[in-house]
């Protein structure tokens, strides 16, 4: 059997060998199918893939804003956290409270600079930037640019209030932990610890504040920790629209960039309509052009394969006889196809890297999609095999003795 097997597939090679012309020709048409469609493909997820990395770059895709405001606990922030689809959530006080200044000298000063709570998990912080903790703060780039300072060195965060008529100010002294790039928060801010916040908010309702060296006020031991809204980030782009419609479900407002990720969503779609609808055409077209040229080739060569079933080859013979035959030819075509598509990769990546249409990779498909495109392949051969061994079991060995 293993002998009658070598016999077969060697017969096969030297076949396709002594009409190498011919073989070529139908490997070149298929390989004139698969390289445009690799590059199509390639190019369809590159561009998708590239609009979404840039999505998922910026974490403040992933924001859902609320617009809302309120007086809420620890309790409703924690049922925040717990709606699917959040990734990140931390309460904010109120905005009056949300702003103080930052002073390094009397030449560097920012005032009324945004005070952002953060913590840990922090999507605009990422896993780059070090998180505040009690007295250091985080510096969006702008606002480091304009107090002119680096990670390491000391400002003075001052907060005013009226008192019974009295102007007050409180300062508390503050580290800079760290720079946060522009590309992620592009205003001036500081990123804080929430006990600050909450602080800031109990000396500006007229409570005494220690730790911003104010004692004068009301005192209250049993102040309530209220947020009026809250910094809500989704898990992934994904998840975004999930998170909308459930703050949208409890009667808040929201702001988001849901339509940009819809309008990847859609570019995704449509090209792979196009793509679906090319692809298919092209196979069929494939299809019927290998199986053609088989057929023409078997017809051609009817004597030979009746010589063959006269000096015993069985049909299952036959028909390993022309699967061996279009099955090399498919791999060949192929390997030569997925080299092409390396080569326009290489050049469309090369060329729009120093335009300004792309940024990085444009055109490139994963070991998955190519292991894919090569079933899609083996499946049209075995199509067209199955074909050429039904023409081939209709040749009867009794032609090649009317013929001799």
């Amino acid at each position: 059997m293993a002998s009658r097997t070598r016999l077969v597939l060697r017969l096969a090679l030297q076949d396709l060998w002594h009409d190498r012309y011919v073989s070529l020709c139908i490997a070149a048409a298929l390989v004139a199918v698969i390289a445009p469609l690799l590059l199509l493909f390639g190019l369809k997820h590159g561009v998708v893939s590239q609009l979404q990395r840039e999505l998922l770059d910026d974490p403040r895709n992933l924001e859902v804003r609320m617009l809302t405001s309120g007086s809420y606990d620890e309790a409703w922030l924690e049922e925040i956290r717990a709606l699917p689809g959040v990734g990140f959530a931390i309460g904010q006080t109120r905005s009056l409270n949300t702003q103080a200044d930052l002073l390094r000298d009397r030449q560097h000063f920012l005032e009324g600079i945004e005070l952002i709570p953060s913590a840990a998990g922090d999507p605009l912080l990422g896993e780059s930037v070090s998180v505040p903790v009690g007295k250091g703060v985080v510096l969006s780039e702008p606002a480091a640019r304009r107090l002119e300072v680096v990670a390491g060195e000391q400002l003075t965060l001052a907060a005013s209030r009226r008192l019974d008529g009295q102007a007050e100010r409180g300062r508390l002294e503050v580290s800079v932990l760290d720079v946060l790039p522009a590309a992620r928060f592009p205003r001036p801010a500081a990123f804080v610890e929430p006990p600050l916040l909450i602080e800031l908010e109990r000396f500006r309702d007229g409570h005494p504040s220690p730790l911003l060296g104010v004692v004068s006020g009301i005192q209250r031991d049993d102040y309530p920790v209220r947020f009026a809204r809250a910094r809500i980030f989704a898990s992934d782009g994904d998840a975004v629209a999930g998170v909308v419609q459930a703050l949208e479900a409890r009667r808040f407002d929201t702001a988001s960039r849901l339509a940009e990720i819809e309008s990847v969503r859609a570019i995704n779609r449509v090209l792979g309509l196009i793509f679906g609808v090319i692809a298919a055409a092209a196979l069929i077209g494939c299809l019927a052009s290998m199986a053609g040229a088989f057929m023409a080739n078997i017809d051609r060569k009817r004597r030979e394969y009746a010589v063959l079933r006269l000096l015993g080859f069985h049909k299952h013979a036959v028909a390993a006889f022309v699967t061996a035959q279009v099955g090399l030819l498919t791999l060949i075509a192929f390997a030569a196809g997925l080299a092409l598509f390396a080569l326009g990769s290489a050049l469309f990546n090369r060329a729009l890297a120093t335009s300004h249409l792309a940024a990085g990779v444009v055109s490139h498909i994963t070991v998955i999609h190519a292991l894919i495109a090569l079933a899609l392949t083996l499946v049209v051969a075995l199509a067209v095999a199955a074909i050429g061994v039904a023409r081939a079991f209709g040749i009867q060995p009794a032609e090649s003795l009317r013929e001799a």
